[in-house]
């Protein structure tokens, strides 16, 4: 059961934004009587709720007396495809780093989204291909695979302290440490790596490489990683692949935040590649 939005304190924004949170990939479809008892809230507050998501096309209604998202959510999705400044500048880079990896592999582009991680990008290498689990828009586990626990390295201190202390089971069967000194062992072990490798930890058969990206504070967005077929990829390989994976995402990095030429590679990528 959802938290009763009456008990919620703060404005009526965040009411609305609790009523829109009702639609997942779980629920794609609720009805008034159905949203109010979740909510907790009256039939009446629940249909106007419905009504103002309703006016700024957040939601629709379909068959069944039943409502779903609505039109403005694919027009936001539009304009974090043309706007976006972390993919925007990731683009490019991207179809660059996947030429360098072998058949069958994928780079990803991710950034963190509460306690979780987000797939904002995908570019799909040369032959055949076997699905990765980060799909755009899917959310993914922070403690598990290269593409997140590199993001996971370098949250702060206090961060990590509050979730070693509310998922200290699922981090301790991640392998990331029995306790809190532990966690931050592992972590800074990653933070000095400056990259992340992990085989098979999302999807069998497959090695993650991630780097992470930072802003002009440099803190961290997201990761730049590569998905390989484990039975293409050695050790020659994934280490190449590695410092690869950590020019491009410094490139991204030059482009988003001084405003370079995507076109043009960092000398320290065009050095690692040859």
């Amino acid at each position: 059961m959802g938290v009763p939005v009456e008990r919620v304190s703060g404005s009526s924004g965040d009411r609305l934004l609790m009523a829109l949170a009702l639609f997942t990939i779980e629920c794609p479809q609720w009805t008034v009587e159905a949203a109010a008892e979740r909510l907790g809230v009256s039939a009446q507050t629940a249909y106007r709720y419905f009504k103002q998501l309703t006016a700024a096309g957040l939601i629709t209604p379909v068959a069944g007396a039943s409502y779903t998202l609505g039109p403005a959510i694919i027009q936001m999705e539009r304009q974090i495809q043309v706007t976006d400044p972390m993919l925007i500048a990731a683009r490019i880079v991207m179809v660059d780093l996947i030429q360098h990896a072998v058949e069958g592999s994928t780079a990803i582009l991710c950034r963190l989204f509460h306690d979780r991680v987000m797939c904002m990008h995908q570019v799909m290498g040369r032959g055949p291909q076997e699905p990765v689990s980060y799909e755009r828009g899917r959310l993914m586990p922070l403690y598990r695979g290269a593409t997140s626990k590199i993001i996971l390295a370098h949250l702060p201190a206090r961060t990590l302290k509050s979730l070693c202390t509310h998922d200290a089971g699922e981090i301790a069967a991640a392998g990331l440490g029995e306790s809190l000194d532990a966690f931050r062992r592992t972590l800074a072990a990653l933070r000095r790596a400056g990259a992340c490798v992990s085989h098979g930890e999302i999807d069998p058969g497959r090695i993650g490489i991630a780097a992470p990206i930072f802003d002009r504070d440099r803190a961290v967005l997201g990761s730049l990683s590569l998905a390989l077929p484990a039975a293409r990829a050695d050790a020659a390989l994934v280490g190449r692949l590695q410092q690869l994976t950590m020019a491009g995402a410094r490139d991204v990095e030059r482009i988003m935040n001084d405003g370079s030429d995507a076109r043009q590679p960092s000398p320290a990528r065009v050095k690692i590649a040859r």
